[in-house]
């Protein structure tokens, strides 16, 4: 992504005047203009973890490094911003898919989505369901043609279709925590309940206030 300036859907949404806050607290934070995984990790206090959780953080700090140069610039960083509070239900989705296709074949298997929600619950994460459990219910409820692979197309019209598994997806993978972790003590203003589940019209919908 680079200096591209392109952000997740295709476009950076947020408004001159936030975008240039945010720009000049990037560079105080990071004077190179480039944040590292270390310090994505450190951003968000996650050190000393297992396998599967530091997996898991890798796969969000890697999808959010769009030109895989090993760092997430400015651009990059105001696009992952964006992606968290102000994209819409289907371009949140499409990240999920992303992340979820570990090996980015463009098709999600059960060991896949089952590492992920491993990694997520080594984080804290949704803990009402097993991580088998879970993936047994996103396939059997979305994976229409039964040949256990989800393609992007199965995943989004499933969820988009089930409010219930949408809501449980949305619980077990909510970004929220990164966003108030980059936010603390930067954005003065940001009143959102992050705990809510999204709304099918709105998915992830948040005023952000300088």
């Amino acid at each position: 992504m680079g200096n591209s300036g392109s952000g997740a859907g295709g476009q950076i949404a947020i408004p001159t005047r936030e975008t240039y806050v945010w720009y000049r607290t990037f560079m105080m934070e990071y004077p190179s203009g480039l944040q590292t995984l270390h310090e994505f990790k450190t951003l968000l206090g996650l050190q000393g973890l297992n396998q599967k959780a530091n997996h898991h953080v890798n796969q969000v700090y890697n999808t959010f490094d769009m030109n895989k140069d090993g760092f997430i610039d400015f651009f990059e960083f105001i696009a992952a911003i964006n992606l968290i509070v102000r994209e819409k239900m289907q371009q949140k989705l499409k990240w999920y898919f992303k992340l979820y296709d570990a090996d980015g074949s463009g098709s999600i298997d059960k060991n896949e989505l089952l590492d992920i929600f491993i990694g997520v619950q080594a984080l804290g994460g949704q803990q009402t369901l097993s991580p088998e459990e879970f993936t047994n219910l996103v396939f059997r409820k979305i994976d229409i043609n039964n040949d256990g692979e989800l393609t992007l197309e199965e995943f989004i019209n499933g969820l988009e279709k089930d409010q219930d598994l949408l809501e449980i997806v949305y619980k077990s993978f909510d970004l929220s925590n990164v966003l108030k972790a980059i936010c603390n003590g930067k954005q003065p203003d940001t009143k959102e309940d992050f705990s809510k589940p999204p709304e099918k019209a709105g998915l992830g919908k948040v005023k952000m206030k300088q």
